[in-house]
């Protein structure tokens, strides 16, 4: 799939809480793998290793607004010559999804309310992590990912030098490129200007 192509079709319209559930305008979501080919990819939720242990997504890919996807490029380009890079474990999610995250596990500091979705929802969230570019090991932090405990909260301070200067390094790129990190969950970034995008529920496609 090239990178300017549209996501499609669509599942669901309405009004849902915070925002409107609405058709994608041309290119508003992009293939990350397709724009940042050397990025890495661990989709859990087309897993069943994640906190509902279900398959909640067809197909292993992440997808983001562009303008999203420029951010995150940047932020590879930043720590490439550092030895490091990106793993993502989870980008755009579905409305759809989200009520079935919610119907498992609904703790708001967790899980975000569908009824007034998540910045998921948006194509303006990535959940990620570093990996070291010479043999591709995740860097140690805090926790794993959807770790829902106190110590994987953005100001735990009980942890050793290691894994706070790692989470630090994280957050510090991301911050510096438009991103601004959830306090609960170590490995989750929004787009500082997610409000621009409304809630979405389409299918990703499959990939070619």
């Amino acid at each position: 799939m090239k990178f300017h192509r549209l996501i499609v079709p669509l599942l669901g319209l309405g009004l849902m809480g915070a925002g409107c559930v609405t058709p994608l305008a041309p290119a508003d979501l992009v293939d990350v793998q397709q724009a940042i080919p050397d990025i890495v990819l661990d989709i859990r939720y087309a897993t069943t290793n994640n906190f509902t242990g279900q398959v909640l997504y067809p197909t292993a890919g992440a997808y983001l607004r562009r303008s999203v996807v420029a951010k995150l490029k940047a932020v590879q380009a930043e720590l490439a010559p550092l030895g490091y890079g990106l793993k993502i474990f989870d980008a755009y999610r579905p409305l759809s999804v989200q009520r079935q995250m919610w119907a498992v596990y609904p703790d708001p500091d967790y899980v975000a309310d569908p009824r007034k979705g998540s910045r998921h929802n948006r194509g303006a969230a990535v959940d990620l992590t570093l990996i070291r570019l010479a043999d591709g090991a995740e860097l140690p932090m805090p926790t794993p990912f959807d770790d829902f405990t106190e110590r994987a909260h953005r100001h735990f301070t009980d942890l050793p030098a290691g894994l706070r200067a790692n989470r630090a390094l994280l957050e510090q790129v991301m911050t510096r490129h438009g991103f601004s990190g959830l306090s609960t969950e170590w490995w989750h970034f929004d787009d500082v200007n997610w409000r621009d995008y409304p809630l979405l529920d389409v299918r990703v496609p499959p990939p070619r």
